[in-house]
């Protein structure tokens, strides 16, 4: 099977590779996939893809008539998908659910850590000779509560990693978790999460109903001071609203591993570049926040998983097995 990997990175060519042991033919192109690069693919049975490549009806379509024949999403969501064109063009796509859920909640319990305790500050200023103490004081993260939007894998995961630290865990979710329950997770309304959440981390997909879920609104909502953590995608967060937030104080910390324009940043170098995006770089201005870009799935245990999985599911998909990992 002739494979065009697109939006590749060293890592990816290392896993994957390692994972193919030479069965494919892998084709490694750094392009995005939007519409002016989906003729890149001609002559592939299959395209692999990641969270910023562009899966609309238009992209869709040009790879189709480059006779691509199955899709295969190398990371768990896929809002960047037009499922029904997808459908109509009778191109089964593939993605990768459960590759590490202990990468992505152990780096929003890392961010949540580094803010609470002011890592990055304090690693500073020892770099510069400073040891005053002064502006680091931090808080104990044992008794307080900690609301989780979303307890799927990965929000599981981070429940259980609270209850270790001794914090009182509040979860939203359309899906309970009996297992979570049992362990002493208590579910509750959104609004009371905000209420009562000292602090607030998302694990939910982006969708038609998270799109912009935290607004101006629940920003106001929420507890004064509270501590705000988003590892899941960067839509579901309106970042204008941020800016206001952290502003009055309401907003007291911010940790971002997503950002809701992050397909023009993430995941390239631009250290020599005047970064265009002026919001990223006001919210940067904060001493309490913390954005990180969009590594909570980079480990070596996480991309191990992603590259065989992948392979695995477009190896399902051209044999005509059933496909678990198949979206819709």
């Amino acid at each position: 099977m002739k494979i065009t990997v697109f939006s590749s990175q060293a890592h990816d060519r290392q896993f994957l590779a390692s994972a193919n042991a030479d069965s494919h033919q892998l084709v490694f192109r750094s392009e995005r996939l939007v519409p002016g690069t989906a003729t890149l693919a001609a002559g592939s049975d299959a395209v692999c893809v990641f969270v910023n490549d562009d899966l609309g009806r238009e992209t869709l379509g040009t790879l189709k008539e480059a006779g691509v024949k199955y899709i295969a999403l190398r990371c768990a969501g896929f809002n960047n998908l037009d499922l029904a064109a997808a459908r109509e063009l009778d191109l089964p796509v593939a993605r990768v659910p459960r590759y590490s859920p202990h990468a992505v909640a152990e780096h929003a319990i890392g961010l949540m850590l580094a803010l609470d305790r002011k890592y990055h500050r304090a690693w500073n200023r020892v770099r510069e000779g400073n040891f005053s103490l002064q502006g680091l004081l931090g808080f104990d993260l044992h008794g307080k509560t900690v609301g989780l939007v979303g307890t799927g894998n990965i929000g599981s995961v981070a429940a259980r990693i609270l209850l270790g630290f001794g914090c009182r865990v509040l979860a939203v979710d359309p899906v309970r978790s009996d297992a979570l329950e049992e362990a002493g997770v208590k579910y509750v309304p959104l609004q009371d999460l905000y209420a009562r959440s000292d602090i607030i981390s998302l694990h939910c997909p982006l969708t038609p109903a998270t799109h912009h879920l935290v607004n101006a609104k629940a920003i106001a909502a929420m507890k004064r001071g509270v501590m705000l953590i988003n590892t899941s995608r960067g839509a579901v967060i309106d970042s204008r609203a941020l800016i206001d937030g952290l502003k009055s104080g309401q907003l007291g910390y911010l940790g971002l591993d997503v950002y809701e324009e992050e397909s023009e940043l993430f995941f390239e170098d631009h250290s020599a570049d005047a970064i265009q995006d002026d919001l990223f770089m006001r919210l940067t201005t904060f001493p309490q926040v913390l954005i990180t870009g969009h590594q909570g799935f980079y480990t070596r245990e996480a991309m191990t998983a992603i590259a065989s999985t992948t392979l695995s599911n477009l190896e399902d998909l051209a044999a005509g097995r059933e496909c678990e990992n198949l979206v819709g």
